[in-house]
């Protein structure tokens, strides 16, 4: 009788391994779409930003077209590129993020434009939303980071690959430009 029961006893273990190592990969799984889903929430804010900075921009600064474009046509593919991976959407994005850096630098130039409450307002609306985005990403990535670990360590790594777990891709920022710290002057 006892030589039934062990080896019951050993299925039933491993069976309560495998449900609680997939509910694990599950959970994970699930918290990489949710941080996902709050970087794209963020980015959305910011799309919707952008033409009215452009706007209220353009009256000011009827010499820099080419930096508006930038700006305008960064953001229509930004939204074009809406649906793609954190890879490819980590690109285009790092690329509108530049093209405002740029506005933002031109924008000094212009004191009445500086002065004005509706830039003052876009650029703190904006500049909440970078911020937002940056923890986004951060909490997204640690999502990753959590779930890879799952997919990729033993013994959830074995149920990982019977169920199709695969790895999720981080949201780096491809753009050397925005990787380098700033230089700030006082001369």
């Amino acid at each position: 009788m006892l030589a039934i029961w062990i080896p019951v006893g050993i299925i039933v273990i491993f069976i309560i391994m495998f449900i609680a190592i997939y509910n694990g990969l599950v959970r994970s799984r699930n918290q990489v779409k949710n941080a996902w889903a709050q970087i794209d929430v963020q980015l959305k804010r910011r799309h919707d930003l952008i033409p009215n900075l452009v706007e209220t921009v353009k009256g000011y600064m009827k010499h820099e077209r080419e930096t508006l474009e930038a700006v305008t046509n960064a953001r229509v593919l930004a939204q074009q590129v809406a649906s793609a991976g954190p890879g490819e959407r980590g690109k285009v994005e790092g690329e509108l993020s530049s093209a405002l850096n740029r506005l933002l630098a031109v924008a000094e130039r212009y004191p009445d434009l500086k002065a004005s409450q509706n830039f003052l307002a876009l650029q703190e609306e904006l500049a909440s939303t970078e911020n937002k985005i940056s923890f986004s990403r951060q909490f997204y990535n640690d999502a990753v980071l959590t779930y890879n670990n799952q997919t990729q360590m033993f013994p959830s790594n074995m149920v990982a690959a019977m169920t199709g777990f695969k790895e999720s891709e981080f949201f780096e920022i491809p753009v050397a430009a925005e990787r380098e710290t700033p230089k700030v002057s006082f001369t």
